[in-house]
């Protein structure tokens, strides 16, 4: 099918990833992705639930939301109803799992990363986009960490990015925008880290059933575009930037 701006199937949308993009946030980012864009933070507290009480480790969760104004139609503020929609539960827990999979939590210490992603607009992969930003956001706060002695190493051990991946009309299509995704027979959102390994894979058929050899099609597609995506990360993380 014919794709905006004549992309390729397998091709991803433009990608930009600018670091330090709010002030007071040990890391921070703007990740665009196409015409989708989401600030990215990480922020770090020197307390852990209580749950984690007297385990010696430290804990890492996610928060996301919609801004009013990201989308054609406004999309109202959740605090304004009370309380969250099962789509934004889903995705800030799917946000907090991906990032959680690359951190050894022992190493990080009796401390919280919380990690917010604030979607300014919405043209599909939002939470694609949140993983793979904020994984940059997180690197930046744990450097910050490191370089202040309240850590004696990074407990990363892995790096993460995400991205989506549908099939309209047969045909397999890397990193679908809104209409596309919106037109799609399947819908997946795949996080994987850099040696190959998936964290998560969240499949969906909309209106047809698939079959496995599509699914590796799928899966095939997914990380020639997260390898993509991580050298994109990379080139960013080596950017030197302004405090």
């Amino acid at each position: 099918m014919e794709r905006s701006n004549n992309r390729r199937n397998d091709e991803l949308r433009p990608v930009t990833i600018t670091r330090n993009f709010t002030k007071n946030a040990a890391g921070s980012v703007l990740i665009e992705v196409g015409s989708t864009r989401v600030i990215c933070t990480a922020s770090v507290d020197d307390r852990i639930p209580q749950f984690l009480r007297g385990k010696k480790q430290g804990w890492l969760t996610g928060e996301y939301s919609l801004l009013p104004g990201s989308t054609t139609i406004r999309s109202p503020r959740e605090a304004a109803r009370g309380r969250q929609g099962g789509r934004t539960l889903e995705i800030q827990r799917l946000i907090g799992r991906s990032l959680r999979a690359c951190v050894d939590l022992e190493t990080l210490g009796e401390r919280t990363v919380h990690i917010d992603c604030d979607v300014i607009e919405a043209d599909g992969g939002t939470r694609c986009a949140s993983i793979t930003g904020a994984y940059v956001a997180l690197v930046d706060a744990i450097r910050y960490l490191v370089d202040k002695g309240a850590l004696e190493k990074s407990p990363i051990i892995c790096q993460i990015a995400s991205v989506s991946v549908g099939i309209i009309a047969g045909d397999v299509l890397l990193d679908v925008e809104y209409v596309e995704d919106f037109n799609a027979d399947v819908d997946v959102n795949i996080v994987m880290n850099d040696r190959g390994q998936f964290i998560e894979i969240q499949g969906t058929a909309e209106k047809h059933a698939f079959t496995v050899d599509q699914l590796s099609k799928i899966t095939d597609l997914a990380w020639s575009g997260i390898s993509q995506l991580i050298e994109i990360q990379n080139q960013a993380l080596q950017q030197t930037t302004a405090n």
